[in-house]
C-alpha cells in the first residue's frame, strides 16, 4: 500500500505543505501484476497478502481484476509492505519512506511450492531484491524447467551482491540511476545516444543477454546480444500527474511484447505507452485497457 502527499504549492521540505493525502494500491510486483490483468494478459500474483483490512482490500481488488492468486501466501501480519511517498507540485518525487514485510513467509512459501508455481508458468516476472534466497530458487527453478525470467529492480540489495542471478535472466530492466550503481559507470545528465554507444559494451563486459535502460522523459535505450541490435525508444508525450508506478508500467509493457514474441525494440514501444498512460493518472497503474495491443498493432 502506498500513501502519497501530493503538494498544492511549491514543496517545502523544511516546512509545512498543504495539497492531499491518498492511500494508493502499490508495490513494485502488485503494480506489475495489475498492469498485466488491466490489459487483459494472463496473470498469477506469487506474494504475500495479509489478513488485514488493508490486506483484505487489496486481495480484493486483485480478485476484480482478474489476477490469478492461486499461489499467493496468506500471512496473519507484517505481509504488506508500505511506501510513504512525497510528490510536489509537478508530480515528482520528493522523498520517501518503505517499510518492509517479513519475507521469511514468502521465502517459505517459495520452498514448499516453488516447483509448481515455476513448472506451470508461462515465463516469470521477477522483483529480484525482495529476498535473496528467494530470488536465487526462482532463478534456479526457471533455469530447471527452462522458463524466462525477467528482472525488475527495487533497492538493489540482492542486484548488486549477486550479478550472477541477473547474467541468468533473458532481459534486465532498470533505470539510469540503476545503471550507473549497477555498471558502475556515470550515466546521469548523458544523452540517450551517448548511453547507446556505451551500452552494447557494459552488456557484453558484464556477460548478460540483453538489457533496458530507462532514462525519463529521454525514453530508454536497449541492447540485445543476441542479436546484436541496440537503439533508442523515445518517450510518449504526456500530461505528468504522478510519476510513481512508470517504472513498474514501462516494465510490464516491455516484458509483455517480449512473451508475445516481439524483437525487444518493438518491446520496449509497449513499455512506452503503458508508462505514459500511468503517469497521466493518480493511480501507479496503467487504466484497463483490452484493446491495448490490438491498437498499437493499429498504429
Amino acid at each position: 500500500m502506498d500513501i502519497k502527499g501530493f503538494s498544492k504549492n511549491i514543496y517545502d521540505p523544511q516546512g509545512r505543505n498543504l495539497g492531499e493525502v491518498k492511500f494508493v494500491h502499490g508495490g513494485v510486483g502488485r503494480n506489475v501484476v495489475e498492469n498485466f490483468a488491466n490489459v487483459g494478459m494472463p496473470v498469477s500474483y506469487v506474494g504475500m497478502l495479509e489478513d488485514s483490512a488493508i490486506g483484505l482490500e487489496v486481495t480484493q481488488h486483485l480478485k476484480e481484476i482478474g489476477a490469478d492468486l492461486s499461489y499467493a501466501v496468506k500471512v496473519p501480519d507484517h505481509g504488506i509492505g508500505i511506501w510513504l511517498a512525497i510528490l510536489d507540485e509537478k508530480g515528482d518525487l520528493t522523498g520517501s519512506i518503505s517499510k518492509m514485510p517479513d519475507f521469511s513467509y514468502l521465502e517459505a512459501h517459495m520452498k514448499a511450492r516453488g516447483e509448481e508455481i515455476i513448472r506451470q508458468a508461462e515465463a516469470v516476472a521477477l522483483e529480484v531484491d525482495l529476498n535473496e534466497q528467494v530470488a536465487e530458487m526462482t532463478v534456479n527453478l526457471a533455469k530447471r524447467y527452462g522458463k524466462d525470467v525477467y528482472t525488475i529492480v527495487g533497492n538493489l540489495s540482492v542486484v548488486l551482491a549477486r550479478k550472477d542471478l541477473i547474467r541468468q535472466t533473458k532481459c534486465f530492466i532498470c533505470n539510469d540511476i540503476e545503471a550507473t550503481k549497477f555498471f558502475g559507470k556515470e550515466i546521469l545528465g548523458c544523452t540517450t545516444e551517448e548511453v547507446c554507444d556505451w551500452l552494447p559494451k557494459a552488456v557484453e563486459k558484464e556477460g548478460l543477454q540483453s538489457v533496458v535502460v530507462t532514462m525519463g522523459e529521454q525514453g530508454a535505450v536497449y541492447y540485445d546480444k543476441e542479436t546484436k541490435s541496440a537503439g533508442i525508444c523515445p518517450p510518449c508525450p504526456t500530461k505528468v500527474i504522478d510519476t510513481t508506478g512508470a517504472g513498474d508500467a514501462f516494465f510490464s509493457g516491455t516484458v509483455m511484447g517480449l512473451i508475445r514474441g516481439v524483437p525487444l525494440a518493438e518491446a520496449t514501444g509497449y513499455g512506452a505507452r503503458l508508462a505514459s498512460m500511468t503517469i497521466s493518472r493518480e493511480e501507479n497503474n496503467c487504466p484497463v485497457d483490452k484493446e491495448f495491443f490490438d491498437r498499437l498493432r493499429e498504429m
